[in-house]
């Protein structure tokens, strides 16, 4: 199994904090950004881990991370995303990587409370296809959003304006290496990008996604509002341990 954290893009809705840094490199609490997937993926027990990036300040990721020896890595990989070609695009690049492996995906910035070391196990004894976590929220128009019938998942909806369900897609995502295939069939959004929703939908459509929910509070940190409630919640949790 290995880990692709996604942490390319612009960050655009983070200006100006991101006209002179990338967004994954921001501070949550007393961590930059990106520790928290890399934790996420190493606490799982995945060591074999590529970074996908982009922007004009890639390379501050290297002096950040180096070969990840703070993690307990003995080697990290890194790769270049060019513009925003959007989640699918990013993961695209990764297939080298990835090499037939089946692959545990994260953005880089979300921030979760406890660890998905289970799910993943869960994955690894579904033996192929895909899986997403899942969570409930409050505010479901902004996500992927599920729509469930029973144990079942149906259909992902993006950014839907009037939601059937309160269970969107978190930002984790496990798939066998049918994903590039699929990768390959897509079709650039209204927005000009190739959308993570479209290969999960694939999925659902050929059988083969299961999901979980995701234990403890999960958050984005693209937004200001986000950003700010991640801050919080790591704050909170780190205080409290």
């Amino acid at each position: 199994m290995k880990g692709i954290i996604l942490a390319g893009g612009l960050g655009t809705r983070l200006h100006p904090l991101t006209k002179i840094t990338n967004k994954h490199l921001l501070p949550i609490y007393d961590k930059p950004m990106i520790y928290y997937p890399l934790d996420t993926l190493v606490s799982a027990g995945i060591t074999d881990i590529l970074l996908v990036t982009g922007g004009n300040n890639a390379g501050d990721f290297l002096k950040l991370l180096g070969n990840g020896k703070e993690f307990g890595l003995r080697h990290l990989n890194y790769t270049y995303q060019e513009g925003e070609g959007g989640i699918a695009e990013a993961l695209s690049l990764a297939e080298y990587f990835a090499d037939g492996e089946p692959v545990v995906v994260i953005l880089g910035d979300n921030i979760i409370e406890k660890n998905i070391k289970k799910a993943v196990q869960n994955f690894i004894n579904q033996g192929e296809g895909a899986k997403i976590l899942l969570k409930q929220v409050e505010d479901p128009w902004r996500f992927g959003v599920a729509e469930l019938d029973g144990e079942k998942v149906t259909n992902i909806v993006e950014k839907p304006k009037d939601p059937k369900s309160n269970f969107v897609v978190t930002g984790i995502y496990m798939y066998d290496s049918s994903v590039f295939d699929f990768i390959k069939k897509l079709e650039p959004s209204a927005r000009g990008e190739l959308e993570i929703t479209d290969v999960n939908n694939m999925f659902i459509k050929s059988g083969k996604m299961s999901w979980d929910m995701l234990d403890g509070w999960w958050t984005d940190a693209g937004t200001f509002e986000s950003l700010y409630r991640a801050n919080s919640l790591a704050a909170k949790k780190a205080l409290n341990s």
